[in-house]
């Protein structure tokens, strides 16, 4: 299989972190710019989907416009498999760039695990991850998902043919917590300085 597109949320107005989420620091380092070293060591073909352009000024990469306001990250997937099907991928991942702690076989282990599925997303916890799935592009189920009035990530993925992928964790580590919050980044920060 071709590598998957990987597409970074990037575009949410952050209130609860007080703004500018992706570029808030964490060990020295943005948020964003973690994020996206996560994706560009898991895959070739990587892109920022934001709110408007000027979000993100710094990038190297493809910025993708939220075509649509005010539905939360659904947009973004939407930008996501525009494109993903651009780039001749037919799968794609979406991150949100408030992951710091995604592992480094995220990629690899929903590759091995979609097959001919439409989504594969990871469970911890029994708490399904829809920020951190791995979806085969199919734009019309998507419009039709949202001319509807759909705006759950979770809830899409529950009319596509998901599979369940179990992930293993310690207690206290979280590989999909996101950052929502200036307690979430604080505790974050203590957790990349503690001993391993």
């Amino acid at each position: 299989m071709i590598a998957p597109a990987i597409v970074i949320a990037a575009g949410g107005a952050g209130l609860r972190m007080g703004g500018d989420k992706p570029l808030r620091q964490l060990g020295g380092q943005s948020l964003l710019d973690r994020a996206i070293a996560i994706a560009e060591a898991q895959s070739d073909c990587v892109a920022l989907a934001v709110r408007d352009r000027d979000q993100v000024t710094t990038s190297h990469l493809p910025l993708l416009h939220d075509a649509r306001a005010g539905i939360g990250p659904i947009s973004a997937l939407e930008s996501a498999f525009r494109f993903a099907c651009a780039q001749g991928r037919q799968h794609v991942l979406l991150i949100g760039c408030d992951q710091p702690f995604l592992p480094g076989n995220l990629v690899a282990t929903l590759v091995d695990a979609i097959a001919s599925r439409d989504v594969a997303m990871p469970v911890i916890n029994q708490q399904h991850q829809p920020l951190a799935a791995l979806w085969r592009v199919d734009e019309p189920a998507l419009n039709v998902y949202l001319l509807a009035g759909g705006m759950s990530l979770r809830r899409f993925a529950v009319t596509r043919d998901l599979v369940d992928v179990i992930w293993p964790h310690m207690p206290g580590d979280d590989p999909f917590e996101n950052l929502n919050d200036p307690g979430a980044l604080a505790a974050a920060e203590l957790r990349i300085t503690r001993p391993a």
